[in-house]
């Protein structure tokens, strides 16, 4: 009388083809952003890349990478907001697992984008230079192969932007050691100060949520400890370092830099 047997994979084998499954998809999805980059740096042959919409680029670029996006912003507002735009839609595709690294000038804080980032997204690893970018341009770096320039505005009346997509392998791995370096230089977003001058946060705070309560200065100067003169030669000072030309507004860009937490 004969027994049969039912043989059932081994555990080997099943995470064998499981591998052989993942590196299938993982090449799949390589090879569709590499495709969709090829055809939208096709697509903008025809015309000079700075007529091209600065969202369109910025948005096909951020989705096609699949390691690494860095980006150096120097304080065009139009990138800024592209960029933040972009990084901050869902992922799509290979980008769910792709490190980003925001390098930015001191002046890209005041429109607080870059801050509601941090805020949202912790996968972005944020650093200010604080002592600007001499040498390095605003860029957007794709997993070291390829790098998007772009100088001047593209405003209506202004005329286009000036822009190119770089590719070559030795400039890309220049402008890729350049970041490197100031990168190793900056400043975390968490660790640099949110106002200049010689103000503590907590006073900054503290001074803000008076100005937003509506308390007069003579009261507020007396919670503070300080001369009604130094109390307000301070809001004076927050004033300047937020950019703002009345009080109210002070109260509105310190909500939208994170200072002042918002009120519903």
């Amino acid at each position: 009388m004969s027994t049969e047997s039912t043989e059932t994979p081994s555990s080997g084998a099943i995470d064998y083809v499981e591998h052989a499954l993942l590196a299938a998809r993982d090449l799949i999805e390589s090879t569709v952003t590499r495709h969709r980059r090829e055809l939208a740096q096709d697509s903008w042959a025809g015309t000079a890349l700075g007529k091209v919409p600065l969202a369109e680029v910025v948005d096909t670029l951020v989705d096609c990478a699949e390691r690494t996006v860095s980006v150096v912003l120097s304080g065009n507002e139009e990138q800024t907001r592209a960029v933040c735009a972009a990084l901050a839609r869902p992922a799509r595709g290979a980008r769910r697992a792709v490190v980003v690294r925001l390098l930015c000038e001191e002046p890209v804080l005041a429109s607080g984008a870059v801050r509601a980032l941090a805020r949202t997204d912790p996968r972005c690893e944020i650093r200010i230079c604080d002592g600007g970018l001499p040498a390095l341009p605003e860029a957007l770096l794709i997993d070291a192969e390829v790098v998007y320039l772009r100088r001047g505005p593209s405003e209506p009346g202004r005329g286009p932007g000036q822009a190119s997509l770089v590719e070559d392998p030795a400039t890309v791995r220049a402008l890729e050691m350049m970041f490197a370096g100031t990168w190793g230089n900056a400043v975390a977003l968490a660790d640099y100060p949110r106002l200049g001058g010689r103000l503590c946060p907590d006073s900054v705070r503290r001074i803000l949520e008076c100005l937003r309560t509506g308390h007069t200065d003579e009261v507020a100067a007396r919670q503070m400890q300080v001369s009604l003169r130094t109390y307000r030669r301070y809001v004076a000072e927050i004033m300047r370092e937020l950019g703002a030309n009345s009080r109210f507004e002070a109260g509105v860009r310190a909500v939208e830099m994170g200072l002042l937490p918002s009120r519903h």
